[in-house]
This record gives structure tokens, C-alpha cells and sequence, in this order.
């Protein structure tokens, strides 16, 4: 978040987006990634959805580097990175998605138990005083 035009160069060396688009990507990105962990923090409906979405898009753009050969940083931590300073490959870090994707699939099935009902974003935003079973 704080060096979205390191982050643009990043998205740019994976050669999807236009260089017009490395920008605004760069900089909303980081912002969704922080809006869905807090979501996720508190449980509020739909930020689980979003966490594995994007966990799903970087383990296929982390395959996509892969299958290209690419030797480039992963960007998952931005600069400065100590393991993207070492070296290029990508693979640790699919793997580390992949063992997110595992956290989040593990999430789905202890909710589908019954063992979590997440919050609805409107019952978090109500004041007026009402329990949290009321809002359900």
C-alpha cells in the first residue's frame, strides 16, 4: 500500500493487464486485500468469499508465471521483500497460497457444520442497541 508504483511494475512484468491499468490495480488491490482481512477479522458475511477469491486469482497467476518460466518476484510482499531479493521463483509462493486455499476450504466446512454464522455487515453498522442474534 505504501509503494503502489513498485507494485504496477510487478503486475506489469506478469504481462496481463495494459501498463495503463498496472496503477489503479496497484493501488486497489492492496486496499481490497485489507478491506476482506478486516471482514474477515470480525466475520461479517462475504469476506471469506472474497479472501479465497483472490487467494484462487494469485495461485493462478502464481501457475500462470510458472508455466511462462518467468523469473520474476511474486509481489506478495512488496519490496523489500527478503525472499524476492534471494530469488525469482514463484513456487513457494503458490504454495503458500495453496496452503491458504486449504485454511479457507477447512473455514467453509467448519461454517457449513454450523459452527460459525458469520455477521452481516448491516448488523455491525446497527447502534441501536440490539443483540446480535437479532440481526440475523
Amino acid at each position: 500500500m505504501l509503494r503502489p508504483e513498485a507494485l504496477a511494475l510487478i503486475i506489469h512484468d506478469y504481462g496481463l493487464l495494459p501498463q495503463a491499468w498496472g496503477m489503479p490495480v496497484a493501488v486497489v488491490l492492496p486496499v481490497l486485500e485489507v478491506v476482506a482481512a478486516v471482514g474477515l477479522i470480525f466475520d461479517v458475511r462475504g469476506s471469506l468469499s472474497l479472501i479465497t477469491g483472490l487467494l484462487v486469482l494469485f495461485a493462478g497467476l502464481l501457475g500462470y508465471g510458472i508455466f511462462l518460466g518467468l523469473d520474476i518476484d511474486c509481489g506478495c510482499f512488496g519490496p523489500g521483500d527478503l525472499e524476492g531479493e534471494v530469488y525469482h521463483d514463484l513456487r513457494p509462493a503458490l504454495y503458500r497460497d495453496l496452503a491458504m486455499i486449504a485454511g479457507a476450504v477447512f473455514v467453509y466446512y467448519w461454517r457449513f457444520r454450523g459452527a460459525a454464522d458469520p455477521v452481516r455487515l448491516t448488523a455491525l453498522l446497527n447502534f441501536s442497541g440490539r443483540g446480535r442474534e437479532m440481526q440475523r
